[in-house]
């Protein structure tokens, strides 16, 4: 009889799709996978149900449970119609009693382990009361989850905030400075706020609750901080990653997307990829044009001021291009450049022959599919643990070029056609691939015969099979 693990996944696109990817390691070495789902219909987001959808379609072999619905807690959403932190968490802990409810119901042998998300751990209350091995599966890097671990110990009570501290650098072991206005958004709040109390609790709980913490990065991409890590005889953690999806893997339709047939026709490693407001759009435009390099460029319908409830913003709308790109910028860079609405293919385009480089906002799954491809990045966060990622990328890593701009709200069409001229052209930009090909082939050592993550999620199902045994 197969093993039964149980994959509690978060209610995001980019916490949700990399849990998929590891059910897919567990499935490959004969485990039974089931996923507890709290129903998606709780997301605003439309983005996240749709890609639950695909997944359940794509995967056969693992077994989705919807947990009941029960009463939204009245802080689940912000004006924004976002998540809150306080609202999520309380989400969580009402379906508690749900996930108990269900693990017991399982057939004889029950749950091998529990996995749960980051934003999840009141779970592990649940894999407690039924003796059951709970762990964490972190989707970002180590480095983040280095910070995750270290910052409640960094900060007394008689120390300024993390907000008072401003771009100050926080010195941390294995990691590059790191301006404290990098962190998380909520621990830039007041330090009485129950928004960081949360957080930092969420933290504290982590590191009491779980068994193990499965990171998403292998030891040869992030040496130094995991060797940190290491060093400070920290809790459990394995490097199980890169985890990230593989060309060819997503398959909406039968025939190819229109940006792929256009990339067929241009010359190897000459293309650059890339919401934003409408001022910025034509920044962009403006300055791609001018660098003279081709590009493919994705454009949403731009973040717009909006206090019309009878007409609320709309992300997924068609963006109008015409009105919002320069005029006469379709027909001048016709043979230059495609400009995609919405939406492309992002894996199928990085393993493009002819693409060259890639505009990231620096989450960590596409930073992972960046370096899959071995593809240079040109970055630029905007919120989460996008700064902090940046830092790692640049500094550490040396595999992008930072956008500075996007700490003044706007990147000119000067610093666009600047840097995409670095990346395409010059010898630091020769660097830079040179530096993402070696990442991308340790990359691919650590998950082949012998290799680090290999071992390390080996070691993971050994630490997993004892606890069960006791």
């Amino acid at each position: 009889m197969k093993k039964t693990m149980v994959l509690y996944p978060g209610l995001s696109v980019s916490h949700f799709l990399p849990m998929m990817q590891f059910a897919d390691e567990l499935i490959d070495r004969g485990y039974a996978i089931t996923v507890a789902l709290i129903d998606p219909v709780f997301q605003q987001h439309i983005a996240f149900p749709a890609t639950v959808d695909r997944v359940i379609s794509s995967k056969p072999a693992i077994r989705f449970h919807r947990l009941p619905r029960v009463e939204l807690p009245p802080a689940i959403t912000t004006k924004d119609d976002d998540f809150s932190l306080l609202g999520y968490l309380e989400l969580v802990r009402r379906h508690n009693e749900c996930l108990h409810d269900f693990l017991c119901s399982m057939p004889p042998g029950g749950a091998h382990a529990l996995v749960v998300d980051p934003l999840s751990v009141e779970a592990l209350d649940v894999a407690k009361r039924l003796n059951v091995p709970g762990y964490v599966f972190h989707p970002g890097n180590a480095s983040a989850f280095a910070i995750h671990l270290q910052l409640p110990l960094i900060r007394a009570e008689d120390q300024p905030s993390f907000r008072e501290l401003g771009d100050t650098p926080l010195e941390l072991p294995g990691l590059p400075p790191i301006p404290a206005s990098y962190l998380y958004e909520e621990l830039l709040e007041d330090p009485e706020s129950e928004v960081y109390k949360a957080i930092m609790d969420l933290f504290h709980r982590d590191i009491q609750d779980s068994n193990g913490f499965l990171l998403n990065t292998s030891e040869s991409l992030e040496a130094r901080v995991v060797n940190a890590l290491r060093d400070a005889a920290l809790p459990l953690f394995y490097c199980v990653g890169p985890l990230v999806e593989k060309a060819g893997e997503r398959r909406e339709t039968a025939e190819r997307h229109e940006c792929l047939v256009w990339l067929d026709l241009q010359p190897d490693g000459s293309v650059g990829i890339g919401n934003h407001s409408k001022e910025q759009l034509k920044e962009i435009a403006v300055g791609l044009e001018k660098s003279g390099h081709r590009f493919l460029w994705v454009v949403r319908a731009p973040i717009i001021a909006n206090d019309d409830p009878e007409k609320p913003y709309n992300p997924l709308a068609d963006p109008d291009l015409e009105a919002l790109l320069p005029a006469g910028f379709l027909e001048r860079t016709s043979d230059q450049g495609a400009v995609v609405k919405q939406w492309a293919p992002q894996v199928d385009v990085l393993h493009h022959r002819a693409t060259g480089a890639f505009v990231t906002h620096c989450g960590w799954n596409s930073v992972l599919e960046g370096i899959a491809a071995g593809v240079p990045m040109l970055c630029w966060p905007l919120y989460s643990e996008q700064k902090m990622n940046k830092v790692l990328m640049v500094e550490d890593m040396g595999i992008a070029v930072e956008m500075v701009g996007w700490q003044q709200g706007l990147v000119t069409a000067e610093e666009v056609e600047a840097k995409v001229r670095l990346v395409m052209e010059s010898e630091a930009g020769n660097q830079l691939r040179a530096r993402v090909t070696t990442h991308k082939e340790a990359a691919a050592v650590a998950w082949g015969d012998g290799g680090s993550s290999r071992a390390a999620f080996a070691e993971f199902l050994l630490d997993a099979d004892s606890r069960q045994s006791h």
